[in-house]
């Protein structure tokens, strides 16, 4: 099966007022027909209250958790909301009462998962009490963390995720290391090798266009190598394909995204292929709770 780890879906397109179709472009209407139309059977939506000049330039989507989440009981066996809790664009971001405002966004939108931004600098917060007390709340609710953090980040998640052992942590886009374009930071890449020593840290394989200079270099010679260094690190059960769709739709295609790692990375067993395409996903959303095999 197809399982897509990392999507979104608005109201009304967040990042440009000027679409001819704002209320179109993004729509969970838009991401089920490219769903069907690619044989994707599930898919974890990761929620982001956006726009009017908060994380995007378009239109605002205050109502995004509860948007996603009415779709995610209309369709359970097809979409799961991951609601966003906190993120750098909130103005609650790392303020006190994020620990209420976990329980209160999962338990209003019976969310199985939640997603959380940061800055690409670390602010230190997974170190307060309420940051460690955040993730250990969410351990005890039996949710996913989807985790959009940078490098800088991976030295306090692992702390956060050994103290949460059952907890799984997934990183965005493959952790986007710095890149300078001869070639990614050997700091970034060392801390992203390292964090694969904690077993309840996932990687989305995802943002090929993201994590290249060349953006529309499709397949993307320097993230293919990118992916080879995380598969050599963390093996095929923790790596969860995306297609981030529609962010990246100007610059790759949902064919695309699907066919960088089941066309191109032909070195890749068939078992662990499926795996990462979508059975890992399919597993975690059954039951979203890490247990060390």
């Amino acid at each position: 099966m197809i399982a897509d780890s990392h999507c979104h879906a608005w109201r009304r397109w967040p990042y440009d007022k000027s679409v001819p179709d704002p209320d179109h472009r993004g729509s969970l209407e838009a991401l089920l027909y490219e769903m069907d139309t690619h044989g994707v059977t599930r898919a974890s939506v990761v929620c982001a209250r956006i726009g009017d000049g908060e994380g995007g330039d378009g239109f605002g989507n205050e109502d995004n958790n509860d948007y996603v989440s009415s779709f995610a009981k209309k369709f359970p066996d097809r979409i799961s909301a991951w609601v966003d809790v906190d993120c750098v664009w909130r103005k609650d971001h790392h303020k006190p009462g994020a620990v209420t405002r976990l329980r209160e966004e999962l338990s209003r939108n019976n969310a199985k998962g939640f997603t959380h931004y940061v800055t690409a600098e670390n602010d230190g917060w997974f170190h307060t009490d309420e940051g460690q007390e955040f993730f250990a709340t969410a351990a005890e609710l039996k949710v996913v963390a989807s985790m959009a953090i940078s490098p800088a980040w991976f030295p306090d998640l692992r702390e956060i995720a050994n103290a949460n052992p059952t907890l799984p942590f997934l990183v965005h886009h493959m952790s986007m290391p710095a890149n300078s374009g001869s070639g990614y930071s050997r700091n970034d890449i060392a801390e992203l090798v390292k964090s694969a020593e904690v077993p309840n840290i996932g990687i989305k394989i995802s943002g090929f266009n993201y994590n290249s200079i060349e953006k529309y270099d499709f397949p993307y010679k320097q993230s293919q190598e990118l992916f080879k260094t995380i598969y050599d690190a963390y093996g095929a059960d923790r790596l969860y394909w995306a297609s981030d769709f529609p962010a990246s739709r100007d610059m790759l295609t949902y064919t695309q995204a699907i066919e960088v790692i089941r066309t191109h990375c032909d070195y890749l067993p068939k078992a662990d292929l499926d795996k990462i395409m979508g059975d890992n996903l399919n597993n975690l959303l059954n039951n979203p709770v890490f247990s060390q095999k």
